[in-house]
C-alpha cells in the first residue's frame, strides 16, 4: 500500500512515507525517523482500506471550512447571526487561520478556560456547540479522523429560579409607558408573548370579537438590516391564545386611538409609524418604566412572559397547558423553567401518607389488587 525511502536534506536524512490516497494520488509525508514513517505508513494503509482515509497533509483552515459549514445550514436569520457573530468573536481569533487538523484538545481545554473568565457558563457552552458541530461535519466530510472538542470539561451552569413581577409591578409598569406602548404591556402580560411576537403582531391574527389571538409570525431584527417579519421561534410557537376581557379591551382602545397605517397592517409602532426596534424600545421606552415602576433593574421584557405562566400555574393550569400557551416544545422545557412556581405539595403528601398508615388496620384501603380466584371455585362457576 505505500512506499519509505530516505533522501538527504540539510542536517542529515529523512524518511519519506509515501501512498497513494482513495483517488490515486500520490502523497508523501517526510519524517526524522524511519520507525515513525513506517508506523504513519500503517496507520495510513488500514485507513484506506476502512474507508477512513482523511489527508494528513490538507490545507483547509478552521476559517474555511467553517464559513463553508455555516452557508449549509439550513438556520433562521436570528440564529444565522447568532452563529456568525460568535464565530467571528470567540473562535476566529484563536484558531481561525490553523489547519483544522492541527488542533488539539488540549488547546480547546485552554480556549474554554479562558471564554469562562469573560463570559457565562451558558455562552461558553454555545460557542463549543458551534465549534463541536463544525468539528462533527469535518469528520463525515473526511477532512479530519477525530473532534478535538470530544471530551472537553465546559463549565456548568447555574439553576437560576425565574422571579416573575407581581402584579402590583405589572400595573406599574403598564402606567409608566407613554400611552401609545400601554396595550404592548397588557398584550404581554395577559398573553405571555414574546416580545418579537408582540412587535410582529397584525391586525390579521388577531380576532377581538372571538377573544382570540393567532401567533404565526414575529419581527426579525438583524444587524445592518430594516425589521422584518419572520416565522416564530419554533414550529411549537404557532399557538392559538385565548384573550382575557382585559387585553381585548386594551387592544380595541389602542386600534380606536392609533390605527394601523403600516402596509404589513402591525399593531404597534413607534411614533413615527416605524416597525419598533428592540434596542430603541429598550433604552428610550422600557428603561425609564422600569426605573419609574420600581421594578428590579434587571426586569425585561421577557418577564412579562414569566408573569404570564406564573398566572396560569397559580389558577391551577396543568403543565400541557402552560406549554401550549407560551409555545414551548416540550413539557419539559416548561417543568425546566417553571417547576418551581407549581404550588408546594408537602402538606398533601403527609395527609395521604397519614390517612393510610395511621387508620386502624380494619379501616385502612386496600392498595392491592384482589387476588385471582382459583379455579373452578364459585365466582368461575357459569351463571346458572
Amino acid at each position: 500500500m505505500g512506499s519509505i525511502g530516505r533522501r538527504k536534506r540539510a542536517g542529515g536524512f529523512v524518511w519519506d512515507a509515501r501512498w497513494r490516497d482513495p483517488d490515486g494520488r500520490q502523497r508523501k509525508k517526510a519524517f526524522a525517523r524511519r520507525i515513525d514513517a513506517e508506523r504513519f505508513l500503517t496507520t495510513i494503509s488500514a485507513d484506506v482500506l476502512r474507508g477512513d482515509y482523511v489527508d494528513p497533509n490538507d490545507p483547509t483552515t478552521v476559517r474555511e471550512y467553517a464559513e463553508a459549514w455555516r452557508e449549509a445550514q439550513v438556520h433562521r436569520p436570528t440564529t444565522r447571526a447568532h452563529v456568525e457573530t460568535n464565530l467571528r468573536r470567540h473562535v476566529y481569533p484563536y484558531f481561525g487561520d490553523r489547519r483544522l487538523s492541527s488542533v488539539r484538545p488540549g488547546e480547546i481545554q485552554a480556549w474554554i478556560s479562558r471564554l469562562t473568565r469573560q463570559l457565562s457558563p451558558a455562552t461558553v457552552q454555545v460557542i463549543h456547540g458551534i465549534l463541536a458541530a463544525i468539528y462533527k461535519a469535518a469528520i463525515r466530510d473526511r477532512l479530519v479522523n477525530s473532534s478535538p472538542c470530544q471530551g472537553t470539561k465546559l463549565p456548568k451552569r447555574l439553576p437560576v429560579e425565574v422571579t416573575p413581577p407581581t402584579t402590583t409591578i405589572v400595573h406599574a409598569l403598564t402606567d409608566a409607558v407613554p400611552e401609545r406602548y400601554r396595550a404592548l404591556i397588557v398584550l404581554a402580560a395577559g398573553t405571555g408573548m414574546r416580545q418579537g411576537e408582540c412587535f410582529g403582531l397584525d391586525t390579521d391574527h388577531i380576532d377581538l370579537d372571538n377573544h382570540s389571538l393567532r401567533v404565526e409570525q414575529q419581527l426579525v431584527l438583524l444587524p445592518y438590516r430594516d425589521p422584518f417579519l419572520g416565522p416564530p421561534k419554533t414550529p411549537a410557537s404557532h399557538r392559538t391564545i385565548p384573550l382575557p376581557d382585559v387585553v381585548v379591551e386594551a387592544m380595541a382602545r389602542h386600534l380606536e386611538r392609533f390605527p394601523v397605517q403600516r402596509p404589513d397592517r402591525l399593531i404597534f409602532t413607534d411614533d413615527d409609524g416605524n416597525a419598533l426596534r428592540r434596542t430603541r424600545f429598550s433604552r428610550e421606552v422600557w428603561q425609564p418604566a422600569v426605573a419609574a415602576a420600581g421594578a428590579r433593574r434587571a426586569t425585561g421584557f421577557h418577564d412579562l412572559r414569566h408573569y404570564y405562566a406564573s398566572l396560569l400555574i397559580r389558577h391551577g393550569e396543568s403543565v400541557k397547558t402552560v406549554q401550549r400557551r407560551l409555545g414551548h416544545a416540550t413539557a419539559a422545557e416548561t417543568l425546566d423553567t417553571y417547576a418551581h412556581l407549581w404550588p408546594d405539595s408537602d402538606e398533601r403528601t403527609r395527609e395521604a401518607i397519614d390517612a393510610v398508615l395511621r387508620a386502624p388496620r380494619h379501616e385502612r384501603p386496600s392498595t392491592q389488587a384482589a387476588p385471582p380466584s382459583r379455579p373452578g371455585s364459585a365466582q368461575d362457576s357459569p351463571t346458572r
